[in-house]
């Protein structure tokens, strides 16, 4: 799949989408007419679309999403896990030994400490509870975790008990995932919680990581929060939309993909 300006999908799929959101439900067979396409295809694009939460699969076609909410943890987990590698792998060569980390809810964050495991002497705070129990398995890394809440879809405890827990240590790494990225760079999450607890994480640590595969930049999260600029580096598993690697270029933030590490530049 080719990128197109900000069009992580095909032109047909962003077809669809079009369709589908401005006038609701589509039934399979008038777009397979419509696109002069198989019925199978059209069943793998709305497939492709309703899995990425673009679409709700109903009998017999699509439908706009019910709530504009995030996929829960189990859901988010079986999405890109080869791209979530990656970063991950980038990750490591750009985080010290014996160094400390506050990193974020989120799926890729997780990724991303179990590929430090290995790394000796960390010192962990997190509010994302998979985080926590990858990281407490390490016999020499130190794990500390807030108190509140649970939100048992997402394994993690937000709001401003966790705000103020990560404002009181000033650690070396801040690592973070996003819900999305708008087309001018705005740093995307599904609720105002989630959006301070990243400020929170960002505002207290010598360098923040910002972690996301390629599909958040066409991602619909709807609270903003900061710019895709404002880390200290980006990672990603594939070269972001040519408007966003010219933000970045301009704002002198470093991208470290598979193909090139600007971070050194």
């Amino acid at each position: 799949m080719q990128w197109s300006g900000f069009a992580l999908y095909s032109e047909r799929q962003n077809l669809i989408l079009d369709e589908v959101h401005k006038h609701g439900f589509v039934s399979i067979d008038r777009m397979a007419d419509r696109y002069q396409v198989s019925t199978q295809t059209i069943r793998r694009d709305v497939n492709l679309l309703s899995e990425a939460g673009e679409l709700r699969r109903v009998r017999g076609g699509v439908d706009k999403p019910v709530l504009r909410s995030n996929l829960n943890y189990a859901r988010r987990s079986a999405l890109n896990p080869r791209e979530k590698q990656i970063i991950a792998s980038l990750v490591v060569d750009h985080v010290a030994d014996g160094s400390s980390l506050a990193i974020s809810i989120g799926t890729t964050p997780e990724i991303v400490i179990e590929a430090l495991i290995g790394k000796p002497n960390l010192r962990i705070f997190t509010n994302n509870l998979n985080v926590a129990m990858l990281a407490s398995a390490q016999s020499d890394w130190q794990v500390t975790i807030p108190g509140g809440s649970i939100r048992p879809h997402d394994r993690d405890v937000l709001g401003p008990a966790v705000e103020e827990f990560f404002a009181k240590y000033r650690v070396d790494y801040g690592i973070f995932g996003v819900g999305g990225v708008s087309p001018s760079g705005n740093l995307l999450d599904f609720t105002e919680d989630e959006v301070a607890c990243r400020a929170a994480i960002q505002a207290n640590c010598n360098e923040s990581y910002l972690v996301l595969d390629h599909s958040k930049f066409s991602r619909r999260a709807f609270v903003r929060g900061g710019v895709i600029s404002s880390p200290t580096k980006v990672f990603c598993d594939d070269t972001p939309p040519t408007p966003i690697v010219d933000l970045l270029k301009a704002s002198q933030t470093p991208l470290i993909t598979p193909e090139k590490d600007t971070s050194h530049a």
